[in-house]
């Protein structure tokens, strides 16, 4: 069975791919967390902290590549902010939560 080389060179295309990835990601996302009880979203939120900092290594390495070029670098950058402030803010409500449990 013989391909069109036309067609893998369009699969292959990494923006193409990165926007597939993307908007998987984002329903795959949407599905999951609505099927988190509220009484669970706070332990699981301060598990996804590293998640959330493996985030900022792929936003760091999409702001790098060179296949992007511009829109690499302010989609990256973006993410970066985003991912960082998702760490930080997932870290101190974790904080806050356990500082309640600690006896006076």
């Amino acid at each position: 069975m013989a391909t069109d080389p036309s067609l893998v060179s369009e699969v292959s295309d990494p923006f193409l791919v990165s926007i597939v990835v993307f908007v998987l990601a984002m329903f795959i996302g949407f599905e999951v967390i609505t099927k988190v009880p509220s009484t669970l979203h706070t332990p699981l939120m301060s598990g996804s902290n590293a998640i959330s900092g493996i985030t900022i290594v792929g936003a760091l390495l999409c702001t790098f590549n060179d296949s992007f070029v511009h829109l690499g670098v302010v989609f990256g950058f973006f993410a970066v902010i985003f991912a960082t402030i998702n760490v930080v803010g997932g870290y101190t409500v974790t904080n806050r939560m356990l500082e309640l449990f600690k006896k006076k």
